[in-house]
């Protein structure tokens, strides 16, 4: 078992058995034959501004398949796993796994909007956050929105082959409305708002208010609600979104991760909205390529299971 692996299991026990009726899950995730494109972040902070005014009708799912832009995608087939139809494709399994294991702990509490972060850049959190959301679509009727919120280093529509802009950027300044930020592509029920067009003022913009507006206005229409933050350690970015959600999904990534740093990142989320943590760019034929390990309730039951 990895240094890291092994301290992350540990301090996820320690907090199960601390919080009754807590459920921490960990999941690993085999690593894409590309690994993700490069992130560059810079240190912000900025306090937030009052929130702008917000116009729009009242919105339906027949109203945004009917005025959002459906687009021809060419998503990276060596990233997206979900896009070419192979039921069996290496890594698919282990997203079916981390949808089932979310839907267990929609049991217990309420868990639609969910944002996936990471404590430093090139841990794969966009990896796993595009692909927990078209697997959420594979199932029949379901519906999800992916919405790239790392307004400073956003790599989501290069992986799905699609534009930029305009997107959430261009909303939360209010050039746009919600139909206009969001794109749909070829695989049904999967919504996307793209980062936008670079901006001076990032922090300041997700703090504007209007970000909480959007996720009110489509939360009904959804199923699924999954942001893809910026990195927890270097800005604060990450903190501010987890505020809007109902969970956080951490990314570390196998053996590179240090682990000092990613319990670092882990501080910065409440206890109470940590939902769990992915195993991310775990090569085949390694032990934690069969595995999961999970902390249940009390911390009575745990271990390493097929």
């Amino acid at each position: 078992m990895s240094r890291i692996h092994e301290a992350l299991k540990k301090a996820e026990e320690e907090r199960a058995g601390a919080q009754r009726g807590g459920y921490v899950e960990t999941l690993t995730v085999p690593a894409p034959s590309k690994a993700p494109s490069t992130e560059a972040v810079a240190f912000h902070d900025s306090p937030a501004q009052p929130p702008t005014a917000a116009f729009g009708s009242p919105l339906t799912y027949d109203s945004l398949l009917a005025r959002t832009v459906q687009g021809k995608w060419s998503p990276d087939p060596k990233t997206m796993l979900f896009f070419d139809e192979d039921e069996q494709a290496f890594g698919t399994e282990e997203f079916r796994t981390l949808r089932s294991r979310l839907y267990q702990m929609r049991e217990r509490q309420s868990l639609k909007k969910l944002m996936v972060s990471s404590a430093l850049p090139k841990e794969g959190k966009s990896f796993v956050s595009a692909n927990l959301a078209q697997a959420m679509v594979r199932q029949v009727g379901r519906k999800a929105l992916l919405i790239d919120a790392d307004l400073r280093a956003s790599q989501l529509h290069r992986t799905l082959g699609t534009n930029a802009t305009p997107g959430l950027a261009e909303y939360l300044l209010g050039e746009i409305d919600e139909f206009g930020a969001m794109q749909r592509g070829p695989m049904e029920n999967l919504f996307f708002v793209p980062a936008g067009r670079m901006v001076s003022n990032p922090g300041e913009l997700l703090a504007n208010g209007r970000l909480k507006f959007l996720l009110s206005r489509v939360e009904t229409l959804f199923d699924w609600i999954i942001i893809d933050s910026p990195p927890a350690l270097p800005i604060s970015d990450a903190s501010l979104l987890a505020n809007y959600c109902d969970g956080v999904l951490m990314v570390v990534r196998s053996n590179a991760t240090p682990f000092d740093l990613a319990r670092k990142a882990r501080k910065e989320f409440k206890d109470t909205s940590l939902v769990g943590v992915v195993l991310n760019g775990v090569h085949g034929g390694s032990a934690y390529s069969q595995y999961y390990y999970a902390a249940y309730g009390n911390g009575a039951a745990n271990g390493a299971r097929k």
